[in-house]
């Protein structure tokens, strides 16, 4: 496959020598808080910390306890005492000197309300943003990974939740990333491919994504899923942003890239139930479409990005 970089000559993505930039960070790549990783190894510091920790309850159904303020939506944090039915805890990092966990535990009744990370990242300020994304991809990796994948054996939790170990062949394991590209293709003047899968609700329409395969670099990814998803070669292929999706343990990484060729689509019936070009236009005109991908998304970001020139 003939994968050509470089920045893209056409209005669609950028002019020469002016590379397709974001004009804000994607939604959940917003992160203020410092991981402190080398507290993880020292299970004092830990023990001390949670007694003075500002600690969010995470259900098994991955909602948090928020409230709505003037400002927008805050995650609702509690003391280390006030966390009732805890079965596993995550430290998370620090900030302004306060230790953050998170805590694997019962809803109770004393929160405004609870809500999951696609409902309300886009509505939370940097420091929520960036704590409840790496809570819940943590706790999505816990649990779907409770056994050795070696031996079967049961694995503890350990290193302030960022480790699991087997007590029975003494491996270590740690949280999967889940590497996918997701990008914008237009024709190098005013149109975009927008798709859309038979599971999303009528009219939704997003850019093209999908997994990048073993042995595969980014762009052969983005060029590979375009061909596959609508039948399109493409050059110009340009690196744009990335942004963690924990659903369960995705980074999506942001590209634009040109159509080159024959410009017809060929839809493939199996990932994409249908997709089309779309102008500028059409899209803000809303177009033959109903909606755009939600604004938690780093699609959105790309979408909205390039809609403004």
């Amino acid at each position: 496959m003939d994968v050509q970089l470089g920045q893209s000559n056409g209005d669609g993505a950028s002019a020469a020598g002016e590379p397709f930039r974001l004009s804000r960070l994607p939604t959940l790549s917003r992160s203020v808080h410092d991981r402190e990783a080398h507290r993880r190894d020292d299970p004092g510091w830990l023990a001390e910390a949670w007694t003075r920790a500002r600690v969010l309850v995470l259900t098994p159904e991955l909602t948090v306890p928020v409230t709505d303020t003037e400002g927008g939506v805050r995650l609702q944090f509690r003391g280390s005492d006030g966390v009732t039915g805890e079965t596993a805890r995550y430290f998370l990092g620090e900030f302004g000197g306060e230790p953050y966990f998170a805590a694997a535990a019962g809803r109770d009744l004393r929160a405004d309300q609870w809500a999951g990370l696609r409902e309300v990242g886009a509505d939370l300020d940097d420091l929520g943003a960036g704590l409840l994304t790496a809570a819940v991809g943590l706790a999505q990796w816990h649990a779907t990974h409770l056994r050795c994948p070696r031996c079967g054996t049961p694995t503890d939790i350990v290193r302030g939740g960022w480790t699991r170990h087997c007590p029975q062949d003494d491996s270590e394991h740690w949280p999967r990333v889940d590497p996918a590209v997701i990008m914008l293709v237009h024709d190098g003047g005013d149109r975009c491919v927008l798709g859309r899968q038979a599971s999303w609700p009528e009219g939704r329409y997003s850019i093209l994504a999908g997994f990048v395969e073993p042995g595969e670099s980014a762009e052969a990814a983005v060029a590979r899923e375009v061909a596959e998803e609508v039948g399109l070669a493409i050059t110009d292929i340009q690196y744009v942003s990335s942004q963690p999706w924990p659903f369960p343990s995705s980074l999506m990484v942001g590209f634009v890239a040109r159509a080159t060729g024959d410009l017809t689509l060929q839809v493939d019936g199996q990932e994409l139930s249908d997709a089309r070009w779309f102008s500028r236009d059409e899209i803000n005109r809303r177009d033959g479409l109903r909606a755009l991908p939600p604004p938690v998304s780093i699609a959105n970001r790309i979408v909205t990005d390039w809609l403004a020139g």
